[in-house]
């Protein structure tokens, strides 16, 4: 009998990333310059020294990862209520952005496309929903189950089989390294 071949298995975001080590680096060095940066840092003067941690921590529940922020910080009702009545410009979510996508280039976060696509759209979605929640007013539902960010459109980091089978190749799961 012929075993059909295997389905390659699609890794989450976050085994892609590099797991909870690579978070941690990313949200330390991320901190390091938030609280240089003149828009963010009074936003974020207050911050308990572990912040960057439970940031982490988030992250990697949302891309894919252990349930740490939900087990030991709340889980999404928490993040949300961080925000309530902060005030969030447009301007400090831009930067917020932008700072973040630099720090994932310092501390070698993937780069490929498939990777960078989702990571961004989840920096764009969250951000601005924390823009939206830190408004007077807002009213968030705070029974909202933590939201879990996977590849999107693009499905994961493989190539298509049409592109695979025009160079002669075999349909396969590219680590970060391998993807041109």
């Amino acid at each position: 009998m012929i075993e059909p071949a295997a389905v390659p298995q699609i890794p989450t975001l976050y085994e892609w990333l590099g797991g909870l080590p690579a978070l941690e680096r990313l949200t330390s060095r991320f901190y390091d310059r938030v609280l240089a940066d003149p828009l963010l840092a009074p936003v974020f003067s207050g911050m308990a020294p572990d912040h960057p941690r439970h940031v982490a921590w988030f992250l990697a529940e949302v891309f894919g990862g252990p349930k740490l922020y939900s087990d030991q910080r709340g889980g999404h009702p928490t993040m949300l209520s961080h925000h309530l009545r902060k005030y969030l410009t447009e301007p400090q979510r831009a930067r917020w952005v932008q700072l973040l996508c630099g720090s994932a280039d310092e501390v070698d976060l993937p780069s490929d496309p498939e990777f960078r696509s989702a990571f961004v759209a989840y920096l764009e979605w969250g951000s601005r929903l924390a823009v939206l929640n830190s408004q007077d007013g807002a009213t968030p539902n705070l029974d909202e189950p933590m939201p879990r960010w996977g590849w999107g459109v693009v499905g994961g980091p493989y190539r298509p089989p049409e592109a695979e089978s025009q160079q002669g190749q075999t349909d396969k799961i590219l680590t970060p390294k391998e993807n041109p």
